[in-house]
């Protein structure tokens, strides 16, 4: 019983990290699509910043997957 309740609760701990970082990701490109439309010559460095923000979160996210599911 308790190795089951165990599973289930590191389940939950490892969904909701992800939702996080799927949120965030989610954020960011909203963020970014809404300030290339307020100023488009300024879509180069934008992008950079998202993606390297969006692969700051996903690390996150996945980070969160593997601490949850160890311990």
């Amino acid at each position: 019983m308790t190795t089951i309740l165990a599973e289930i609760t590191g389940n939950l701990a490892s969904a909701a990290g992800v939702f996080g970082a799927a949120i965030g990701v989610g954020l960011i490109g909203f963020r970014a699509c809404e300030s290339v439309g307020r100023n488009p010559g300024a879509s180069g460095k934008i992008l950079v910043q998202s993606i390297l923000a969006m692969a700051l979160a996903e690390g996150l996210g996945l980070l969160a997957l593997l601490i949850a599911k160890s311990a």
